[in-house]
């Protein structure tokens, strides 16, 4: 059995690719796959499926977002628009995630 570490995004982050062929793109997160430690940004990794014909749907080709692995993403610091690592600090009482960059809550 692997073990994996649970990923500091969220669904709704802004993030930057930072390796692979879309290196450079940003979107936001759709959905993290925390068995994989995988993301589903928005726009990004397309792959092209082919569809077969069905009594509801029609026959074709579809683009759709493959997953990325979480290293191969960082998340956009809210102020200065680059790539930035997360923190956590103590804010009333309550743990929240921190920019390492700017230093900026990201938690609301």
């Amino acid at each position: 059995m692997t073990r994996t570490t649970p990923t500091p995004l969220k669904t709704g982050d802004n993030v930057i690719v930072i390796a692979g062929k879309d290196k450079g793109k940003t979107g936001k997160i759709t959905q993290v796959i925390s068995k994989t430690s995988r993301v589903l940004v928005e726009g990004v990794n397309m792959a092209k499926r082919h569809n077969k014909a069905s009594a509801t749907q029609e026959p074709g080709m579809v683009s759709k977002e493959m997953p990325l692995h979480v290293s191969n993403v960082a998340l956009l610091d809210p102020k200065e628009g680059k790539a930035t690592r997360i923190g956590h600090k103590m804010v009333d009482g309550k743990k929240v995630r921190v920019a390492k960059k700017s230093g900026q809550v990201l938690d609301n």
